[in-house]
């Protein structure tokens, strides 16, 4: 069976491209069944690089695979080399691929309406507080008014447990994302991880993002979730450039 994609619905310059992998279509065995491409989650090596070249029909190129850390260090996809620790990744050059990795964090495509420069970022809790929206934007180079954003499937809000630090760590620098937490019992709250990257987003002048409303926790036949299953494999978001923009 081919790879399962969607393909972001996102008014993206035409030499953009962009693609988002769920997790059927691959040879991945359970609990990483079928179309996981984390090589660092226990998986089959084989399968693991099986499942990425299945991708190669769909891609222009090779992805840039990093090794994400929860930080906000951006890498550059013209000098970047596989296994490079970053959470980010910027585009300029055709064909290098950005790809980021998740099983419950967000997804975040961006792009110029130009179409001369892309990212894909890692979103989880711990970087998007700390700032990796904020260092990918200022890595592209462009006022926020004249990019694009399209958010992948991420933990929804009536899914993602956290504790008070988490919300702390977010009202500290911003007292508006308080709206994106709802008490659940002593201490805990249930964070809506879309609002407060949109609230992000939206602060740095980007339009509305695009994309979104999909669980992965609650959808287990189409997602890869950690909060749910633990031992899981990872889905992908790529972006990329077909050729020079204008």
């Amino acid at each position: 069976m081919a790879p399962e994609l969607i393909v972001p619905d996102w008014p993206a310059p035409a030499n953009v491209g962009a693609l988002q992998t769920t997790r059927r279509g691959g040879v991945s065995r359970e609990p990483y069944a079928s179309l996981n491409l984390g090589d660092h989650v226990g998986d089959d090596p084989g399968a693991v690089l099986a499942n990425r070249r299945a991708l190669a029909a769909a891609l222009p190129g090779e992805p840039v695979w990093l090794a994400q850390v929860h930080g906000t260090a951006v890498a550059d996809a013209g000098t970047a080399r596989a296994g490079d620790e970053a959470d980010a990744i910027v585009a300029r050059i055709p064909r290098r691929v950005c790809v980021v990795l998740t099983a419950d964090c967000l997804p975040i495509l961006l792009c110029d309406r130009r179409g001369t420069v892309v990212a894909a970022v890692h979103a989880g809790w711990r970087g998007l507080a700390a700032g990796v929206v904020e260092a990918a934007v200022a890595a592209m180079g462009v006022p926020g008014g004249d990019l694009l954003a399209w958010l992948g499937p991420a933990i929804g809000g009536e899914r993602f447990e956290v504790g008070a630090e988490v919300r702390a760590a977010f009202v500290a620098a911003d007292a508006g994302a308080a709206a994106a937490f709802r008490p659940r019992g002593a201490d805990k709250w249930l964070a809506d991880l879309e609002a407060l990257a949109r609230r992000r987003l939206e602060r740095l002048g980007l339009p509305p993002a695009y994309g979104g409303g999909r669980c992965t926790a609650a959808d287990s036949e189409a997602f890869f979730s950690y909060r749910r299953d633990g031992r899981t494999g990872r889905l992908g978001s790529f972006v990329w450039l077909d050729r020079p923009g204008v």
